[in-house]
């Protein structure tokens, strides 16, 4: 049941992947942390898809994390007279704030503060961004605009404004009812939709205070501009390709996404690459060439983990999806040039204890060839620190917070332990052997690195590393 690879799978459950059965295969085959998409989750199914994991978690001995995606706030169209409409290229249209068009022409969006902030020349897309508009007069329940991409449009499609900083919190209401129900219920990370600017993810950490992850969403391109100050707050980071490709142009993806990892990378926090990974999978057995590069790059480009949406919420073939990143990721990560990308990526530890601990474990693994590194922590924090360093040698982290064990799930190259904290130091060497043989990464007479805090069970204290033989 233990994974080999390093870099961490997160798989969303739906209509294809809801039954314990189904959960327990997709385990089998390879994810680490499940996805549930509160746009299409009720409370019931909710609580009853998190039961399903634990259960299966007890079952194995080993943890596995729970993600909840909130849903964010949507911007969409109004009733259209008719319910349907075609814009031509070059046409000009009217937007009215209302939830339901007077006539055959108006364009209904029922949200004041859409045109409380746009302004002239904004960009407005349509359903993913089939249909563009460009505007050229605003007032206050009224904009003009001329169409450059003509298309259908119909009820309730969505709207984007990319180049427009929306007044709206990044949490709804629903999204407050689902995220109180996640934290009762004990989830581990939570995906904040939508993000704009830092005050979003703090808001969430306010409520979360401590009892999950706080994950953000990047997929505004307002987001980008404040990328540092979101990630000092956040606890990771997802590279949200889908509507990040609608309000970006699509050829500016790809740089993005490794601006983003990059920073999450040097900043030691976990970083999702996520969206169409394997997209054909939603409908055939296997993938294109060119989703497994997609998948590869992202794996090359050091992410910590990479997730499947529909391909295993809705898909045809959940189980062959998870199975075929899981050989790609085992793949890369045995390619010459990955190891040597990976140090080429390497930045100099902070000037705190915890990462001249951890960049001195590194080396020393590295020159003595150790099989393991043992880590014992209680909050993950220096867990982290370790794995920001990406050393070749697999990080077996033993703490005694099952809470902790869960949400390191998703970082890279990290094997989640939960075990009652060490009682002294010959506690602290014989079951970091112990486990790491157990775990099948170390044989007797093979050396191992391991690090910890003294005095034991300090928070923060990680200031010891010791070189033993199992």
């Amino acid at each position: 049941m233990r994974h080999r690879r390093k870099t961490k799978i997160l798989a969303t459950l739906g209509p294809a992947s809801s039954s314990p059965e189904q959960i327990r295969a997709l385990f089998e085959a390879g994810v680490d942390v499940f996805r549930i998409n509160m746009s299409h989750t009720s409370h019931a199914l909710l609580a009853e898809l998190r039961g399903h994991v634990r259960a299966l978690e007890q079952e194995t001995g080993r943890p596995a994390g729970v993600l909840i995606d909130l849903q964010g706030p949507k911007i969409r169209l109004g009733q259209l007279k008719g319910g349907k409409r075609v814009l031509k290229e070059g046409e000009r249209v009217r937007l009215v704030r209302k939830v339901e068009a007077d006539n055959d022409t108006d364009i209904p969006i029922p949200h004041a503060e859409v045109f409380a902030a746009m302004k002239q020349k904004h960009g407005l897309l349509i359903d993913d961004g089939r249909v563009r508009l460009r505007l050229f007069g605003v007032k206050d329940d009224t904009a003009e605009a001329f169409v450059e991409v003509g298309g259908e449009i119909k009820d309730r499609k969505g709207v984007n404004l990319p180049d427009t900083l929306l007044p709206v919190p990044a949490m709804t209401q629903k999204d407050r009812s689902d995220l109180d129900a996640a934290l009762n219920l004990g989830v581990d990370w939570i995906a904040l939709s939508f993000v704009q600017r830092p005050e979003d993810v703090a808001e969430l950490k306010k409520i979360v205070a401590g009892r999950a992850g706080v994950m953000a969403k990047i997929e505004k391109p307002k987001a980008l501009s404040s990328l540092p100050e979101i990630l000092e707050l956040a606890d990771a980071l997802m590279v949200a390709r889908g509507d990040l490709g609608v309000e970006l142009p699509p050829e500016a993806v790809p740089g993005k996404q490794k601006y983003i990892v990059g920073q999450a990378r040097r900043a030691g926090k976990p970083v999702v690459v996520a969206t169409q990974m394997l997209e054909s999978m939603v409908t055939s057995p296997n993938p294109t060439r060119a989703e497994v590069s997609d998948v590869a790059n992202a794996i090359f480009e050091s992410a910590d983990a990479v997730m499947l949406s529909a391909e295993t919420a809705s898909g045809q073939y959940p189980i062959e999806a998870v199975e075929m990143m899981d050989r790609i990721a085992a793949s890369v990560e045995v390619d010459p040039l990955y190891q040597s990308i990976i140090e080429a990526q390497r930045t100099a530890p902070e000037p705190t204890t915890p990462d001249a601990i951890t960049a001195a474990v590194h080396e020393v693994t590295r020159t003595i060839h150790a099989r393991a590194i043992v880590c014992w922590t209680g909050s993950g924090s220096t867990a982290l620190r370790a794995a920001r360093e990406r050393s070749e040698a697999p990080i077996i982290v033993l703490t005694p917070s099952l809470a902790t064990a869960r949400r390191m799930a998703i970082a890279w190259g990290l094997y989640p332990v939960h075990t009652e904290d060490a009682h002294d130091m010959d506690d602290v060497v014989d079951r970091a052997s112990r486990f790491a043989q157990q775990e099948g990464f170390a044989k007797p007479g093979e050396r191992i690195v391991i690090t910890a805090g003294v005095p034991l069970g300090t928070p923060g204290a990680t200031n010891m590393l010791r070189v033993a033989f199992v």
